[in-house]
């Protein structure tokens, strides 16, 4: 018996979901636990498989649609069966009406209103000729100029080196699909850039780049943290020498074990310090709620880890529970399957303080925001080269400014500074990290 297919929830914190691209065709067979299509969510992109076997009948929402939870997507049952009920249940008899239900919010005022449509009949008897070209798909995708298409077109346009514009959408409203791209020809793209460079006074068009539903939600959450949770700072400047020292000795000592093992990073070295530091000053390691304020047991360090969409955070469980040379594993994994979006949910969820470390693109500080529900987050610079004072000596240095960002509904500035000293003796005195 045909039935329809909701978009389900693919992650703890998913409200809606972008389809990538359908892996199935209508008029294919499906078995249980096949996968049907990839949806990008606000998490990474997962893998939506069938619950059912059968026959997909109907794909309601095209690729690049973004669907609500529990929005139709498909109808699935025995192959020949009349589904004509199920898709007036799901949107319209002809179905035809919920791709354009799931078209993203920006591009609603580029379509027509049911209700304009009814002076349509008196237009054609004084300009008959423009009733044809509002019935073909038209090359430009929206009146304001924007190029309607999924971040997953883009990125196999880019892929393939070509260019959006003009290229005709044959989705809802004029929306580009992954099929038109088949269609783009060399010859269309030169025609495209001819047309660019003909623009006045050989100014081009700013890009409009839709968001991802990454996107969309670090927007949310960072506005929501930076509006609702009262942020201040707390900055420390260490001598970074030993540390330094520290982790040459290591790599030197790894690499003359086996000349292919991987380094050690001052990431690393400084996820197992501050995870020490946090069993030292627990009130750190905490979280705001209405009722009360949490203190953990567990220390699971959250890492910022920059991906093409954005930003996300997986997480170092137990930190304080794993060597330095775990940790350097464990992080390399996740921030590896982080820029392959192939981190699942849970491995992004339920850290209690977070780490962001700009060093390796040469920043000397900055301010972090908040990653809720988390109290803290610190930020790390590089470390710089330059003079320092040695007793009555100026000699040659390594410095490392690090900021801690607080909610001051859980950390006051006397328990964030009582953190920060415990962590400057961990970094000054680094063989404690290998010892604790």
């Amino acid at each position: 018996m045909a039935k329809i297919v909701d978009m389900p929830k693919l992650s703890p914190t998913m409200e809606e979901g972008q389809i990538g691209t359908w892996h199935k065709k209508e008029g294919d067979s499906i078995a249980v636990d096949e996968l049907l299509a990839e949806v990008e969510t606000d998490k990474a992109t997962m893998e939506f498989r069938s619950f059912d076997k059968g026959t997909l009948l109907k794909i309601l929402v095209p690729d690049g649609s973004v669907v609500k939870l529990g929005q139709p997507v498909a109808i699935v049952g025995n192959a020949g069966e009349d589904i004509s009920a199920l898709l007036a249940q799901a949107g319209g008899a002809s179905g035809g009406a919920k791709p354009a239900q799931a078209t993203p919010a920006a591009a609603t005022p580029a379509e027509p209103k049911p209700a304009e449509a009814k002076p349509a009949p008196a237009a054609p008897t004084s300009e008959p000729k423009q009733a044809a070209p509002q019935a073909a798909p038209a090359p430009e995708p929206s009146s304001d100029g924007r190029v309607k298409a999924s971040p997953y077109v883009r990125k196999v346009a880019r892929e393939r080196g070509l260019s959006l514009d003009g290229v005709a959408g044959s989705g809802p409203h004029g929306r580009i699909i992954a099929r038109d791209l088949d269609n783009v020809t060399a010859a269309t793209q030169s025609r495209t850039q001819a047309s660019r460079e003909r623009r006045p006074g050989g100014a081009q068009e700013a890009e409009v780049k839709p968001l991802s539903m990454m996107r969309k939600t670090i927007a949310r959450r960072l506005t929501e943290s930076k509006t609702t949770v009262p942020h201040f700072y707390l900055t420390i400047d260490v001598d970074a020498q030993p540390l330094f020292d520290l982790r040459e000795r290591i790599n030197a000592d790894l690499q003359a074990g086996d000349k292919d093992a991987p380094k050690l990073s001052f990431n690393d070295l400084l996820i197992k310090a501050v995870a020490i530091g946090l069993k030292r000053v627990p009130t750190c390691n905490a979280q705001f709620t209405p009722d009360a304020i949490l203190l953990h047991k567990r220390v699971d360090i959250s890492v910022a880890v920059a991906v093409d969409d954005g930003l996300v955070t997986p997480v170092v469980r137990d930190a304080d529970q794993k060597s330095v040379v775990e940790i350097a594993a464990e992080v390399r994994d996740l921030a590896a399957r982080a820029k392959e979006k192939k981190l699942k949910p849970e491995e992004m969820m339920n850290g209690t303080f977070s780490i962001s470390n700009l060093g390796m693109f040469g920043i000397d500080d900055f301010s972090a925001v908040i990653n809720p529900p988390e109290g803290a987050i610190l930020a790390i610079g590089q470390v710089r080269r330059e003079p320092v004072v040695k007793g009555e000596e100026v000699v040659p240095g390594r410095r490392l400014s690090m900021t801690m960002s607080c909610d001051h509904r859980v950390i006051d500035g006397a328990i964030g500074a009582t953190f920060l000293k415990a962590l400057r003796g961990l970094v000054e005195h680094p063989g404690q990290i290998l010892v604790l």
